[in-house]
């Protein structure tokens, strides 16, 4: 019955589709019967008919070259079918005939070759009923692989789609697993951004190393200044931890001002009006694998993008702590009423600032001007130093929420009392402790920090003017503000204050 329906297979392309789908829906009724099912498993063939004129299935022994011809299969009451279907009748009638040919012949399931076979085929045209029937007994699968191999073939047959998948997936899952682990304790590899092939010195000493056990000796004499500037901020820290009751932790959006360079393992705590943008434009460099080399090259708009650079707060809490205690943090300081009166005069008396004219100026011209125009009520253009103080100790700005980010105290934006830096550069000493950190860092080589002579640069002889022209109450105050500032980074106070 079986043979019969196959040879049905290696019938003409003239065959009426609708004399192949009944035999094939005859078939598949009959094998629902499950005797019927366990007597044809012995055959080990069956051909089921499907939706187009030329498919046909085998079983069993026939695994290998199934697997060979990419063809699909099927399971059905613990039964499998493998399902082919050739287009090309040549192809098609080769294919059928190798396949009972190494069922019948011993030829073995490897011995399939593109070409036809020699003999004539068991179900070709010239081949009666009987003889295939004959050939069929007197050969059952003797010259087959062993019966180990064909127990080991069935047993696979046997094994459902679904557990396939499975254990394809807990494979993949188990070598992902092995690839992150590996990662994890191997030594991570970075390129220079200036050269294709010279590799980082990262399997040796990072930056933070050689900070604290320098190779070289002009390192040791340099780590000596920055070991008193850490002790001078930790001793301000812990005079004002014992006369303040405020005890505060630090939350992740308290961590936006520090950018994480994860190929040097550092952090910085960016200060504005602190050569911010030179060093964002430097970082971008240390960061960008290669896109960026010269840091004055980026424009100053594209350094202060916040996509340019990835900040601390943006990792998990582990993640976090992990980069704290394990990578080299630095930030740069200045003398605190010299960066007050910069961010004034750049956020105030340049034209182009009207962001700031708009959000803060009309602001203070509202609150601390009588009688103010209404150009000056809309515009904000020309804020007076003593408005902007009065803006800045007016209990009710304090109200309002953290003063911005320019005007901002060192103590609030970087948190040097919760966070312990290694490095604390100066603005006074800026190009010398810039190409510190980036011989620390191993790139000192290629990479120089940026510097040039700004004829506009704030001095302390400038801020000691527009200082004259607020009161000595308000001078106080202003003191009182940034007095840890002072106090941290051994600012002494200036000589032309004049607080009662």
């Amino acid at each position: 019955m079986v043979l019969r329906s196959a040879r049905t297979q290696l019938r003409p392309r003239n065959t009426r589709h609708t004399d192949l789908h009944q035999r094939g829906a005859a078939f598949t009724q009959t094998i629902q019967n499950k005797s019927e099912a366990e007597r044809l498993k012995s055959e080990k063939i069956w051909c089921l008919a499907a939706q187009t004129p030329w498919p046909f299935c085998v079983f069993s022994s026939f695994y290998s070259i199934c697997l060979r011809h990419k063809l699909s299969y099927v399971c059905k009451n613990n039964i499998v079918y493998i399902l082919v279907q050739v287009a090309n009748p040549s192809h098609r009638t080769r294919v059928l005939e190798k396949l009972v040919q190494s069922r019948e012949g011993g030829a073995g399931l490897s011995s399939l070759s593109p070409e036809p076979p020699a003999a004539a085929s068991p179900l070709t045209p010239s081949t009666s009923p009987s003889a295939a029937a004959a050939s069929r007994h007197n050969s059952p699968l003797s010259g087959a692989p062993s019966r180990a191999m064909k127990q080991t073939l069935l047993e696979l047959m046997r094994m459902s789609r679904i557990c396939r998948m499975i254990l394809a997936t807990c494979l993949g899952s188990f070598i992902l697993v092995i690839f992150y682990f590996q990662s994890m304790f191997q030594p991570v590899m970075r390129r220079n951004p200036f050269t294709a092939d010279v590799c980082c010195r990262k399997g040796s000493r990072n930056a933070l190393q050689e900070l604290y056990s320098p190779t070289q000796l002009e390192y040791s004499a340099t780590a000596v200044l920055h070991q008193a500037r850490r002790d001078q901020v930790a001793d301000a820290c812990r005079a004002h931890s014992a006369t303040s009751r405020k005890r505060r932790v630090l939350t992740p959006g308290d961590l936006k001002h520090l950018v994480v360079d994860e190929d040097h393992e550092m952090i910085y705590c960016y200060v504005p009006k602190v050569a911010c943008t030179n060093w964002k434009r430097v970082m971008m460099v240390l960061t960008g694998r290669g896109k960026y080399t010269d840091p004055m090259e980026i424009p100053s708009n594209e350094a202060h993008v916040p996509s340019n650079l990835k900040t601390l707060n943006q990792y998990s809490i582990p993640e976090i702590n992990h980069r704290l205690k394990s990578y080299l943090k630095f930030l740069f300081v200045r003398e605190p009423f010299e960066r007050l009166v910069s961010a004034y005069r750049n956020k105030f008396t340049l034209k182009y600032n009207t962001s700031f004219h708009k959000r803060f100026g009309t602001k203070i011209v509202r609150r601390y001007r009588k009688n103010a125009t209404q150009e000056a009520l809309q515009s904000g253009a020309d804020v007076k130093f003593q408005e902007f103080a009065g803006y800045l100790v007016d209990p009710a700005t304090q109200r309002e929420g953290p003063l911005n980010e320019h005007w901002q105290t060192v103590y609030s934006l970087c948190h040097p009392c919760h966070i312990h830096y290694d490095l604390v550069g100066k603005y006074e000493t800026l190009e010398e402790d810039a190409n510190y950190i980036l011989r620390l860092a191993g790139v000192s080589d290629y990479l120089r920090f940026p510097t040039y002579a700004k004829s506009t640069r704030t001095t302390d002889q400038m801020a000691a003017e527009f200082f004259q022209n607020i009161s000595s109450q308000q001078q106080a105050q202003l003191y009182q503000l940034y007095r840890m500032d002072f106090l941290m980074f051994n600012y002494s106070t200036p000589s032309y204050l004049k607080m009662e």
